[in-house]
């Protein structure tokens, strides 16, 4: 087994066999990969990997592939732990163990975090259950009776709400355990605390989500405190396996994309900056407050960042990792970027929307659109500096979202 350590956006060469499947798995996972005809090279086994916006560990046939972060990996956590509960993250931070692996820190987090939300016993709600039962319970689904049954007094079809403690939320965490418990974790004591959990979940059913389809929680004061650890559990529920087909198998897999830890930090530490809600300072637009490119409808636009006072959209923006979600031709991405928020502003009847990149990717600028009377600002932070450093520069970002609320940004 071939281990090629690589690092986030930057260019390795490894010499290596690759087939056209490990080459399309790679392809799917963010890496470009390309034949390297440079000195020393070997024809047909030298390659040139180029990670995009994905870290940490997978398998591709009998390569492993370990991509660590372009940042430290102390940074990284920042973020995740910032976006998952800006009010704890001074008080007590995530735990971390050494090196850079993202895998290694992740779970000694999510374990602590899972150990937090159900130190008072398994979340337990009202499901909404349909059923084929031997006595009534709850109400008789008589369609369904007379369509399955065709006069038979049992089974009964029925459908009731149960208590129960098998919800989407414990459902989550159950399946982040499982996906974390078959990666190859190095610390020991990380995978018996994470293997403890186990047991407290023997009630809740197993669910395999699909990485692109994981669902969304909504959160009220009964299940708060499941927050963040629910939330790291979709992040991680996310990183599962890239597959060809149904049945392929690419071995352990845990991916992280950086661009979504961005954009989750940059929106929840604005909105914190900013004293807004969540009703106001959206992670997503409610369908009723959506907005349209053109008159019939029809083309929907959903900005990163938005801020709304009832129907009315206030502002737009968009948090970009790495230049439209790319880790090379950075610049062309920012230009594509650019395009996008022109949309978001002319969708939202504004006359400009702000742009924000780590600092490595892009520099500030004001760029006024010709033919037009909208301005698209770019703006930039610092992830290489200390967590306070980072939150002092969100306060200035803050500034900049006020300035495009007042329209002031156009006139300057």
């Amino acid at each position: 087994m071939q281990t090629v350590q690589l690092r986030e956006g930057e260019a390795t060469r490894a010499d290596t066999l690759l087939d056209g499947t490990q080459l399309e798995i790679l392809r799917r996972a963010g890496v470009d990969v390309r034949p390297f005809a440079g000195p020393g090279s070997q024809s047909g086994t030298s390659w040139e990997f180029r990670p995009g916006s994905h870290v940490g560990v997978f398998r591709c046939g009998d390569l492993n592939i370990a991509i660590s972060p372009r940042f430290p990996i102390d940074r990284v956590m920042f973020l995740v732990g910032y976006s998952l509960g800006p009010g704890d993250w001074a008080s007590s931070p995530l735990p971390l163990a050494p090196g850079d692996d993202i895998l290694e820190a992740i779970v000694p987090a999510f374990v602590r975090l899972t150990q937090d939300a159900i130190s008072r016993g398994l979340l337990q709600a009202y499901r909404s259950a349909d059923e084929s039962a031997s006595m009534v319970r709850g109400r008789i689904r008589m369609a369904d009776q007379l369509r399955n049954r065709y006069g038979l007094t049992v089974p009964v079809e029925v459908a009731y709400d149960e208590f129960t403690e098998d919800i989407e939320e414990n459902r989550l965490l159950k399946a982040a355990i499982g996906h974390l418990w078959r990666m190859p974790i190095r610390s020991a004591a990380a995978r018996r605390d994470l293997g403890a959990l186990r047991p407290a979940f023997s009630t809740v059913s197993s669910i395999a989500y699909q990485r692109d389809m994981v669902p969304e929680v909504g959160y009220t004061r009964l299940n708060l405190r499941y927050r963040p650890a629910v939330e790291l559990a979709r992040l991680i529920i996310g990183s599962s396996p890239v597959k060809l087909a149904p049945g392929d198998k690419t071995g352990t897999t845990f991916l992280v994309d950086m661009d979504q830890v961005f954009e989750g930090f940059l929106r929840v530490a604005l909105r914190q900056a900013l004293g807004l809600s969540e009703s106001d300072w959206p992670t997503i637009s409610p369908f009723q407050r959506a907005l349209h490119l053109e008159e019939e409808r029809q083309v929907r636009v959903d900005p990163g960042l938005s801020w709304w006072r009832g129907r009315r959209c206030l502002f737009v923006g968009e948090a970009r990792y790495s230049g439209a979600g790319r880790g090379v031709h950075r610049q062309s991405g920012v230009q594509d970027d650019i395009y996008r928020m022109l949309a978001y502003c002319t969708a939202a009847g504004l006359p400009s929307g702000l742009l924000v990149y780590p600092d490595d990717v892009a520099e500030p600028a004001v760029h006024r659109i010709r033919n037009s009377d909208k301005a698209i600002e770019v703006a930039t932070l610092d992830l290489d500096g200390t967590p306070r450093e980072i939150l002092t520069s969100i306060e200035v970002l803050a500034e900049r979202v006020q300035a495009h609320r007042e329209g002031s940004v156009v006139a300057a």
